[in-house]
């Protein structure tokens, strides 16, 4: 085991790396793609509430594997369809879009959550104050629904980073895939994978905990 982490030490940090960085992307573009379709499913417009829901409904109903080769493979086939036959899609970029994707659907049921946990009253009473929708909603709503948001966005981030593990599949040099190669050129499957998993463990450990202190500092701000 010492010896693999002698040779293989820096590629085990560059891939952990690699792996904290799309996991990061990917949640920095799933909040965006959370909070449009939480929008859309607390407002009272009855087509954004379809459109929100059918979304959420649809990506969190196919598998993460099934999504990331239909963006990896599937999207670029179609385009080469249409002529643009050099069209090629880099394995982080389909990565990315597809973590974002499903994380996104998650992260909107959440986001929801932590708007219809406010009080009803909260918003009619900033709009009895002349204030629209728009400002009602992120003066007085959301900064409330924030607090409660916190524990799940980091539980979230969590399961996203072991979510990265699948994109090994569309050769992406995370850390799973870098137990792949140091297991094949090794042959030592046993020290590669004990390894990649510790070091899986350190990082998810130390969320966790970051993830239990700022829930009980959410809960004292009360």
């Amino acid at each position: 085991m010492i010896a693999i982490i002698q040779t293989y030490g820096s590629m085990l940090i560059q891939a952990l790396g690699k792996t904290l960085l799309l996991t990061l992307l990917s949640l920095f573009f799933a909040m965006i793609i959370g909070m449009i379709f939480s929008l859309m499913n607390v407002g009272k417009n009855r087509l954004l509430n379809f459109i929100g829901t059918a979304y959420v409904d649809a990506v969190r109903g196919v598998p993460l594997i099934v999504l990331t080769y239909f963006i990896y493979f599937g999207v670029p086939t179609g385009i080469q369809m249409m002529g643009a036959s050099d069209f090629r899609m880099p394995a982080l970029v389909a990565g990315t879009i597809a973590l974002s994707m499903n994380c996104g659907a998650y992260m909107a049921e959440i986001i929801r959550a932590g708007i219809e946990s406010v009080d009803k009253g909260q918003m009619e009473a900033s709009r009895s104050l002349g204030l629209n929708y728009g400002k009602s909603m992120r003066l007085v709503v959301l900064p409330q629904a924030i607090r409660t948001m916190i524990p799940s966005i980091i539980n979230q981030f969590i399961i996203t980073l072991k979510d990265t593990s699948i994109l090994s599949v569309i050769g992406l040099a995370e850390l799973t895939n870098m137990g792949k190669t140091i297991s094949g050129n090794t042959f030592k499957s046993l020290e590669a994978w004990a390894i990649i998993g510790v070091m899986y463990m350190i990082v998810i450990i130390t969320l966790s905990k970051i993830a239990k202190r700022v829930e009980r500092s959410a809960n004292r701000g009360r």
